[in-house]
């Protein structure tokens, strides 16, 4: 069984940064892929970012491109996600994915989730 926990997220001012982890369990991290999401208040899920399991392959929203930075540590079975210069229409509750398939994984389609960190930009 695969557990995924988030963390790192807060509340922060517009402009700040944050930078959320999701750390794996119970499976060997380096093969699988892994993706950030989120959802606000009263919207569907989107994604964020995406990072195959050898780095090689890293896709981005548009809306994020140049403002974030997915990375991952297979020794620490963690990827991070760097979020700079951070806007209000970013607060959502960020999620971690996780799947063999890395197409999987950016179709928001993996098996496993974690549980969410809040993150929350003021204005």
């Amino acid at each position: 069984q695969v557990q995924l926990v988030e963390s790192g997220g807060g509340l922060v001012q517009a402009g700040g940064s944050l930078r959320l982890s999701c750390t794996a369990s119970g499976r060997t991290f380096s093969t699988y892929a892994m993706g950030w999401f989120r959802q606000a208040p009263g919207k569907e899920r989107e994604f964020v970012a995406g990072i195959s399991w050898s780095g090689s392959l890293i896709t981005y929203a548009t809306s994020v491109k140049g403002r974030f930075t997915i990375s991952r540590d297979n020794a620490k079975n963690t990827v991070y996600l760097q979020m700079n210069s951070l806007k209000s229409e970013d607060t959502a509750v960020y999620y971690c994915n996780l799947d063999r398939v890395y197409s999987t994984v950016v179709a928001g389609k993996g098996d496993y989730w974690g549980q969410g960190t809040q993150v929350t930009v003021s204005s």
